[in-house]
């Protein structure tokens, strides 16, 4: 008993550490936009100030996506959500905060689920101001760097985290999407960006840190 104890206490020791050295090391960037950092939240959960793709599937959702805590750091918990969540009417400048970073664990995975997860950046919107977003994605067996062109009603997708073998294991990311937007669709972004989403596919199981938005170096 004493040893799974010391386990604990050191898995718990662990995380801290890690997630404090991140928010330090995004810290010593200097400036940074917070877009989200799941400190607030609603009665049953669900994180404030997002909204569902899908209105009819709102039950479904609000189930799926829960805030939660684990040592004193909040995170957003997906549980075979199968749909995406949005936040928009964000002020942020993708030109002067063009880095997106963000942490996200692996808990469940499903062979054969393409995407597992993935985070959007919709730095601009068309025409008929539908969002332009790029799908940052974490993929079952797409190996890493693996783009795929956007179609009319789908965005470009980049595999920036492939497999399933570290399960419970927190990964950060770094991505300078304005860089990413200006590559793919040859025209800068709107001076204020339209939003993030989120998505998990059925079945699968992750925990998504603070997104948050800093300059380039």
């Amino acid at each position: 008993m004493g040893s799974r104890v010391s386990v604990s206490v050191a898995i718990a020791l662990g995380i801290i550490t890690a997630v404090g050295a991140w928010q330090d090391s995004v810290s010593a960037e200097g400036q940074m936009l917070v877009l989200e950092d799941f400190q607030a939240k609603e009665p049953d959960g669900f994180p404030s100030q997002w909204d569902h793709e899908n209105q009819r599937s709102q039950s479904k959702g609000r189930e799926a996506y829960k805030v939660q805590s684990e040592n004193g750091v909040n995170f957003l918990s997906a549980k075979d959500a199968g749909q995406r969540i949005k936040k928009k009417k964000i002020d942020w400048d993708p030109k002067a905060y063009p880095v997106l970073t963000w942490r996200w664990r692996l808990n469940k995975a499903v062979d054969g689920t393409e995407p597992l997860a993935a985070v959007y950046a919709s730095l601009d919107t068309d025409l008929l101001f539908i969002p332009v977003f790029t799908k940052y994605v974490w993929s079952g067996s797409k190996p890493d760097g693996t783009f795929t062109e956007g179609g009319m009603f789908s965005g470009s997708e980049i595999v920036v985290q492939s497999g399933t073998k570290e399960i419970g294991q927190w990964f950060e990311e770094r991505i300078n999407v304005y860089e990413d937007f200006k590559r793919i669709h040859e025209h800068e972004p709107a001076a204020k960006a339209w939003g993030i989403s989120i998505v998990a596919a059925p079945g699968v199981e992750i925990d998504f840190g603070p997104l948050i938005a800093v300059p380039a170096h």
